[in-house]
């Protein structure tokens, strides 16, 4: 993961611990769930909409073709 092996992430997670506490790491990760969680939704409704534009643009192309 990211080139980093045990001994560096327990090292991590230890610095984690001591910057944020106990009591805030899952305030934190939920913060971050919800931040990928809006991110996911917006992206799908950019696709939907990208998705209906090209739908909507063969529609017109083919009424003109008629």
């Amino acid at each position: 993961m990211f080139g980093l092996g045990g001994s560096e992430m327990i090292l991590i997670i230890l610095a984690i611990l001591l910057l944020f506490g106990g009591k805030k790491i899952p305030e934190l990760m939920r913060g971050i769930g919800q931040g990928i969680r809006e991110f996911n939704d917006a992206k799908g409704n950019v696709k939907k909409q990208i998705e209906d534009g090209m739908k909507e643009k063969e529609a017109t192309k083919e009424a003109d073709n008629k």
